[in-house]
């Protein structure tokens, strides 16, 4: 019987800063595998190194000790089989949404006619089809941010990490961008590893949430979010087990008495 290996591990990991001052530890022994097709949030407060954990992944921070690995080979320097989507959108204005997606294809030396096709399937996911002309200044922030998720999605990566990109924007919006986030990721099955500020976002769209402590960052706890793979946005904030994973998430935080 033949097993797969996990597409992230990451053994006793730890990373530290030295300055002329001080020794800092942003990381200090963490442990996680992230299988494929999973969906994993991590949760924290601010600087206690989620971004660097996704930085790890990517292959953009070396460990001072510990070990990280991609499907089992060591993660030495920048991956090309990762998409990287960050709090704001960093798109081009002087391109178009289509040579903003493109652009990806141009760095990469992507086949052109597979780009195009790849693009027009990602534009047409997302709900952007009749933008493809428009310039990132005539779209909504949520429309950019579509932009720069379809960017991250052209060369189809194994995983994709996601660094609080919806964070700057409104409420309404945000909510909207869980949705289609989540209806994306049950139609690729790409492996997303997400950071988050908002408890209620992690719990909605993780099968697993990770909740770091204060830096130096370790990892409190990993909690399962036993969630069917469609979730109502409505009901799922009314289910049993959403509410108790967030309260759980909450209390982890220490803001168990704080308002969303």
């Amino acid at each position: 019987m033949t097993t797969t290996k996990p597409v992230v591990t990451i053994e006793n990991f730890n990373i530290t800063y030295s300055t002329k001052r001080s020794r800092m530890t942003a990381l200090d022994g963490i442990n996680l595998t992230v299988e494929q097709g999973e969906f994993l949030s991590i949760a924290g407060p601010s600087g206690c190194g989620k971004s660097t954990l996704l930085k790890v992944v990517a292959g953009l921070t070396a460990a001072t000790s510990g070990q990280a690995q991609r499907r089992g080979q060591q993660i030495k320097g920048p991956r090309r089989d990762i998409g990287y989507v960050f709090q704001r959108a960093a798109l081009l204005e002087w391109r178009n949404v289509r040579g903003n997606i493109l652009l990806q294809a141009e760095m990469r030396g992507m086949d052109k006619a597979k780009a195009a096709r790849r693009a027009d399937e990602l534009i047409e996911m997302t709900g952007l089809g009749g933008f493809e002309k428009s310039f990132p200044h005539e779209l909504s922030g949520g429309m950019q941010q579509r932009v720069s998720l379809c960017r991250a999605l052209l060369h189809e990566p194994d995983v994709l990490l996601m660094d609080e990109p919806f964070g700057a924007l409104d409420a309404l919006t945000r909510e909207r961008m869980d949705i289609e986030l989540h209806r994306i990721w049950r139609e690729t099955g790409t492996t997303v590893i997400l950071v988050t500020h908002s408890v209620a976002e992690a719990a909605f769209l993780a099968n697993r949430v990770v909740v770091m402590s204060a830096r130096p960052g370790t990892i409190l706890e990993t909690l399962d979010v036993p969630l069917g793979s469609y979730r109502d946005y409505a009901a799922t904030m009314e289910d049993p087990d959403f509410v108790r994973v967030s309260a759980r998430v909450r209390e982890l935080l220490g803001a168990s008495h704080t308002a969303e």
